[in-house]
Order: C-alpha cells, then structure tokens, then sequence
C-alpha cells in the first residue's frame, strides 16, 4: 500500500526528495518481514482472463497464495523468495504485464473503472459516455513506456483518466485528465482547483507533455519533488474552475447496462462489480474472480473488482467465495494497512483486530482505515475514521487525520487544501480504546456526521 501522503499546506516544507524513491515494482522488489514483495503496475486497473490466471499462478508458485490489490488498482505479490525476481519477471513478460524494464515502475495510471460500462447514478452526472477512457489508458501506457524522458519520473507519480463521473479525479494524481459530457475535456495539475482546457484528440499529449513540464521545470529550478502537489507553485493553474469531485466507488452488485447506440463506446454493457475484504484475495478467490468474468477485469482503486460485460446470474458464486456483492456490508469503505506480522514497524495485527471488529458491527458511515504506525500507510482521501494502533490497544479519531486538497461536507476547497495530512482537523475528537472496546468506537465514530 502506498504510504501517507506527505503534507504540503502552504508554507509546510518539501520532503526532502534528494534521493531515488523505494517504491516497489516488478523487477524492484522490497523486502518485508513476510518475504519480498513485487508490485506489478496495472495501467487503468485493466488485466485479461489470461493475465489474472498468470498473476494467481505466480503468487501460488512464487509466493504466499494471496494477492493483493492497491489503491491505485495495482497487484503485489508477498511472501517471495529473495532470488525469484528472474523467473517473475520471465512470467510476466509471457502474458504482457512487463511492456518496459526501464519504465515498469512509472506505469502508475488509474481510471474511472466503469467507463463505458453503466451511466453514472445521477441524471444530471458529467460522466462522458462518448469517452473512451481505456482507449486513452492504453495509448497512455505505450507512449510513456516508449519515452525516454518518462523513465525520470518517481514510481510514485500518478495519472489519473476520470470520464467525468469523479471517482479517479478525487484521488488526487499529479496529473489528471477530466472528460465533460459536453465534449470538453480538462487537464488538472496536482491539487489545483483550476484546470487547463484540452483540445480533442490531444488528451494522452496534453497528460504526457504536463508529466514531461513537470520534470523540466524540476531541473531548471533545481527542486526535488515526487508530486506536483510538493510544489503547487511550479506549474501555471488553467483559467477553467474544477468541480467538486464525488470520489465515489462502484457499488457492489450487478451494473446497469444501457442499450442502444452511444458514440465512440457502443451500447453501455453493464457487468459485475465486487469487493475484496482488504483488497486481498487467495489465489482460490482470484481463480472465482476470474471464472466469473467475461474475459476482463479492471481493478479499482478502492480495492475492488468490476468484470465488464460479466452477467448477474454469477453473482451467489461470487458471494461463495468470500468477496463483497451486496451494499449495506460493514466492510464498505473499510480498509487496513498491511500490520503483523508483515510490518515491522506496526504495533498491532491491525487486519485481524479490524476484521473482529467489522465481523460484530452493522454497516454504513464514514470510511474507516486501520493503520499499525503513525504512517498510515492506504489510507482514503478526504475525511476517514482513523484507526490507529498505540500498542496499548487503539486511538479512534473522529473526522481526521484530513488529507490535503481534499473537500468534505462541502467545506471551501481553499481551506480543505490547506490542512497538512498527516494532522487532526480542528474539530477531530479522539478516544483511546482497549482491543475489546474498539468495535463500538468505530461503529460511533463512523455514523458521525460533523
């Protein structure tokens, strides 16, 4: 899981980016207290029936028997052996899931997960249906991989393709690419509440060249910086006002299809959205998965799946074997650091005590994230439950820690964005609560609502 963003409220310093970051990759891998750990890039989340099985295959052959997906609708392999990297690497090249040696850690681009497959809730929604979302991941992936330049980018460097619904604009990317249902199409750089008009049929230009003008503007400033949001002051904002994004995850269940001709996509094919309880999965449960689909996957980054095309009638299979198919669950919006015995650094089994505790409490409220270590490595962006591990039992916060930039409850996106993340907000009220007492905390916690 990623760890925490870093802080930049105007005025808070930069991180000191001096050195190559250590985010993992495929051929990258990094040691942990279970084994070593691989994390393959998944551009937009997308992976055929062939690759997920290669994926399952490897993580029973190479590793623990689980896989687990990321916030940014990644997979990552644990529990390796320290000398399997050549023969991971050999499996992934096999099925297409290792385009670039040089690039394979920069293939960081999440998108909205169901673009093209079921109209966004609201009849008033922005979703682009006319956008073809995976067409841009995929000319994205290429040319980034066939760039020189781009290799320079930090493993942690996000681009974001949102068909206009805001789920994947929410997340905050360094570089985030936004469709209007009018046709227009608008460029947001990091943080900024202002975004740069695009011209159509430039999209995947306008991303890489704001990408490339990032780096440029590093070198001659002499900065270091992973984000753009670490240096909100070195690239222009556009003239166009952003909205406020949904940042909402598909709902579990069967998707809505619309028929009839849509420009560009086709008739909108409906599918198969689940959850996986963590974002992990036994290799058993990824095997389902893929039994269920329709020939593809694409991986969200809430940690879930969405099957595309995939009919409702596999949907009790799907619930058999462990994943999310209903809403209501207390395990929406539940997530968790790895903790014991993975990280060393945590004070606590955070995803055993988490799932006692969802297990006993009914469902709904407020995202809840569990973290082991005052990193709080996947947490949610925007307001959440913080879960947090004190080795005497846990430290229950009410509407905090607050990421920066991110806007709850309709609060001043200016203000929002000046809230470091890894600090209470004003109003945030904690409680220390033993093991036993912390199932009810956070069910209180997550039905409150100021």
């Amino acid at each position: 899981m990623p760890p925490t963003p870093d802080a930049t409220a105007p005025g808070a310093a930069v991180p000191d980016r001096g050195r190559a970051d250590a985010c993992p990759g495929a051929l990258r891998l990094h040691t942990a207290d279970d084994g070593a750990l691989a994390r393959i890039r998944l551009p937009g989340g997308l992976l055929t029936d062939r690759q997920a099985l290669a994926l399952a295959d490897a993580a029973e052959a190479l590793g623990d028997g689980e896989l687990e997906t990321t916030s940014r609708g990644n997979v990552q392999l644990r529990g390796l052996a320290s000398h399997c990297g050549a023969e991971l690497a050999e499996r992934l090249r096999a099925v297409g899931l290792l385009p670039s040696d040089t690039h394979e850690r920069v293939r960081n681009i999440v998108a909205s997960p169901l673009a093209g497959l079921s109209p966004a809730p609201s009849v008033d929604a922005r979703a682009d249906v006319r956008a073809d979302v995976q067409a841009w991941v995929r000319e994205l992936d290429a040319r980034l991989c066939a760039s020189d330049w781009a290799a320079g980018l930090s493993g942690k460097f996000l681009f974001a393709l949102d068909d206009g619904r805001g789920d994947v604009a929410a997340l905050d990317a360094d570089v985030t690419l936004i469709a209007g249902s009018d046709g227009t199409r608008l460029l947001r750089l990091g943080r900024a509440a202002y975004g740069h008009p695009v011209e159509a049929g430039q999209e995947v230009t306008a991303v890489l060249d704001a990408a490339r003008s990032f780096l440029d503007a590093l070198r001659a400033s002499g900065r270091k910086a992973w984000h753009l949001r670490e240096v909100p002051d070195l690239l222009p904002d556009g003239p166009v006002p952003l909205p406020a994004f949904a940042g909402a995850a598909p709902a579990v269940g069967a998707l809505p299809a619309v028929a009839g001709p849509v420009p560009v996509v086709g008739a909108l094919t409906g599918g198969l959205s689940v959850g996986m309880r963590f974002g992990r999965a036994t290799v058993a449960q990824w095997r389902a998965l893929v039994a269920a689909s329709a020939g593809e996957l694409r991986l969200t980054p809430w940690r879930g799946a969405v099957l595309p095309g995939a009919p409702a009638d596999r949907l009790p299979a799907l619930a058999a074997a462990g994943f999310r198919t209903a809403p209501g669950s207390p395990w929406e919006r539940a997530t968790a650091c790895t903790g014991l015995p993975g990280c060393s650094k945590s004070l606590a089994d955070v995803r055993a005590d988490a799932a006692r505790a969802l297990d006993v409490v009914a469902g709904g409220g407020r995202p809840v994230h569990w973290s082991g270590c005052e990193r709080r490595c996947g947490h949610p962006a925007g307001r959440w439950v913080d879960v947090l591990a004190t080795g005497q039992g846990y430290r229950v916060t009410v509407n905090g820690p607050a990421a920066a930039g991110a806007v709850a409850d309709g609060a001043d996106a200016a203000a929002a964005r000046a809230v470091p993340v890894d600090e209470p907000a004003a109003d945030a009220v904690s409680v220390d609560v033993t093991n036993e007492e912390m199932a009810e905390a956070v069910a209180e916690a997550r039905r409150t609502t100021k």
